[in-house]
């Protein structure tokens, strides 16, 4: 089926552009959830999205692992919403200071992975991630290993998504759409 992709600074209406596209009567919709309420201001944010979200959709969180943690839950899903890359590479780099090729890899793998499933998937797909390559440059370098990486795994989703759109100030900018290969 088909997978599309949704980029976007902060609060640029991605995943409520992602959950219009979605939300068709009568479709049934996977929402797979990266996020982790890992202090207050998170918490808040998980909970407003999930009020956004309609009762009827189900939802699978897995903050890594992501393709592992959908194998078997899309079932007769005609629609998977994934929200977001941007948190999914975070977590994928965690904590720990390690060197940057092993956090590369780590996300290069998983991204591969979930295009892998994905592609072969009868569901079609729906993948919401942050543009960050637009802003300043990091002052730290974890920071800018972390826009690099982030930069990586969008590139790689882009190339295999059929439509590919922009958000900005909640309007969706079509950079590439399935005709258009």
């Amino acid at each position: 089926m088909s997978i599309a992709l949704i980029l976007g600074g902060a609060r640029s209406g991605k995943s409520r552009f992602a959950q219009e596209l979605a939300a068709k009567p009568g479709r049934k919709v996977l929402f797979v959830a990266t996020g982790e309420p890992l202090d207050e201001e998170m918490r808040a944010r998980i909970d407003t999205h999930k009020k956004l979200r309609p009762a009827n959709w189900r939802t699978l969180e897995a903050p890594t692992n992501v393709a592992r943690a959908m194998r078997g839950k899309i079932g007769d899903a005609d629609v998977v919403i994934i929200d977001c890359i941007t948190l999914l590479v975070s977590n994928l780099m965690g904590d720990e200071n390690t060197d940057v090729s092993i956090w590369e890899k780590r996300v290069s793998a998983e991204i591969k992975s979930l295009i892998v499933l994905l592609k072969n998937s009868k569901a079609n797909s729906i993948i919401v991630s942050n543009e960050v390559g637009l802003g300043l440059v990091p002052a730290v370098p974890v920071g800018r290993a972390y826009r690099d990486i982030l930069g990586m795994a969008n590139q790689m989703l882009a190339r295999n998504a059929d439509e590919v759109y922009l958000m900005i100030a909640g309007i969706p900018v079509v950079l590439k759409r399935a005709h258009s290969k």
